[in-house]
């Protein structure tokens, strides 16, 4: 592939933004930020799932396929272990996700069941 000014541009701003994300406490909003995420997120998927009582099957097939594809990327035996600090960060952030899914769609529960 060509350099361009376009994909020159990319590199400089790829490069920088993962130096910008090496920093912990960056990381760690990070984390938090895709927790309360997947916390809204349950709270969305939960209300639009119960108004339409046709997608209930859809929705939870999607999500328990979500955590477990999430699940075998974060905890895979197969797959090399790395250092806390050299994990992907991408990785991290669906990981939080699935956890705040997680826990809202309980929080959603107990909000029913009282």
């Amino acid at each position: 592939m060509q350099n361009t000014r376009l994909s020159t541009l990319i590199e400089q701003f790829s490069g920088r933004f993962t130096v910008f994300l090496r920093n912990p406490w960056r990381r760690l909003s990070l984390m938090i930020i895709s927790l309360l995420g997947g916390n809204f997120l349950a709270t969305i998927l939960s209300t639009v799932a119960g108004q339409n009582a046709d997608l209930d099957v859809l929705v939870s097939l999607l999500l328990v396929a979500f955590a477990e594809v999430v699940s075998w990327l974060v905890y895979g035996g197969d797959r090399r272990r790395m250092a806390a600090n050299q994990r992907v960060l991408l990785i991290e952030i669906l990981n939080g996700t699935k956890l705040g899914l997680t826990y809202g769609l309980f929080v959603e529960a107990f909000k029913l069941g009282s």
